[in-house]
C-alpha cells in the first residue's frame, strides 16, 4: 500500500521530453519557492526569539550559578516549554491569533526557548568559576558576572547549539504549515488532501533540498565562526 502510494508520486519522466515533463513536474516552482522562503524565515525568527529567551533563563537554570530556587524555578518553566510539543503549540497560537506565520514563530519560540535553554545552562555549568570569582571581587554584581564572567567562556556552545536548533525549526515550520502556521506545509497539505500526487514529490524534494543546503551552510558557519578546535571543545 505504501509502496502504491509512493510510486503515484513520482512523475513519469520520458528521455525525448525530459525537460518539458521536469517543468510540468514542478509548474509551481516559483509559488513553492517563496513558501520556502517563508517557512525559513519562521524557523529563523523562532530561533532568534527562543534563542534569546533560553538564554536569559539559561543563566539561573544553572546549578553552579544561581541558589537553588531560582534554579528550580527556571528549570520547571523550560521543562514546560520544552516538553509540550511544537504542534500543540501551534494550534493553540493558530486558534489564538488565527492563521498564519505568527502562529509558527511563536511556537517554534517557545519550543525553542525550552531546548536551547537547558542546553545553554549546560554550557554555563562547564564555565570556570575563577573569572566569576574575580568579577565578584572587584564589586560587579550577579548580572555583570554573567555578563563578563560567564558568557565569553560560554560562546562557542551557544552558538553551535543555536545554529543546530535553527536545522532543526526549519523542518519544524515546515511541518507547522499542516496546522495553518504558515510556510510551505499549508500547500503540500492542500496537495495531499486534493491527491495531487506529483506535486507531493516536488514539494518534499524542494524542502529536503532547502534542509540539506542550510544544513551545509549551517557548519561552514560553525567551522568559520567558531573553528575547527573550538567546536572539537564544544
Amino acid at each position: 500500500m505504501a509502496a502504491d502510494y509512493i510510486g503515484r508520486t513520482l512523475p513519469v519522466l520520458r528521455a525525448e521530453t525530459l525537460g518539458a515533463d521536469i517543468a510540468e513536474w514542478f509548474w509551481g516552482f516559483d509559488l513553492w519557492v517563496g513558501l520556502l522562503l517563508d517557512t525559513i524565515l519562521i524557523g529563523y525568527t523562532g530561533t532568534v526569539l527562543g534563542g534569546a529567551a533560553g538564554l536569559l533563563l539559561s543563566f539561573p537554570a544553572a546549578t553552579t550559578l544561581a541558589p537553588r530556587w531560582a534554579v528550580e524555578l527556571s528549570r520547571r518553566v523550560l521543562e514546560f516549554a520544552r516538553t509540550v510539543p511544537t504542534l500543540v503549540f501551534a494550534l493553540i497560537f493558530v486558534y489564538a491569533f488565527g492563521l498564519g506565520p505568527l502562529a509558527g514563530v511563536l511556537a517554534i519560540a517557545l519550543h525553542s526557548m525550552g531546548a536551547l535553554g537547558k542546553l545553554f545552562a549546560e554550557v554555563h555549568e562547564n564555565a570556570d568559576l575563577r573569572t566569576v570569582d574575580a568579577v565578584r571581587a572587584t564589586g560587579g554584581s550577579w548580572t555583570q558576572a554573567m555578563r563578563y564572567g560567564v558568557l565569553p567562556q560560554s560562546v562557542p556552545g551557544v552558538l553551535s547549539f543555536g545554529l543546530l536548533r535553527f536545522e532543526i525549526n526549519v523542518r519544524e515550520a515546515s511541518v507547522l504549515g499542516l496546522v495553518g502556521a504558515g510556510g510551505i506545509g499549508e500547500e503540500l497539505y492542500l496537495s495531499v488532501r486534493q491527491f495531487e500526487y506529483p506535486d507531493i514529490s516536488a514539494i518534499l524534494l524542494l524542502i529536503l533540498a532547502t534542509v540539506m543546503l542550510i544544513d551545509q551552510i549551517c557548519t561552514w558557519l560553525r567551522h568559520r565562526i567558531l573553528g575547527v578546535e573550538a567546536l572539537r571543545v564544544a
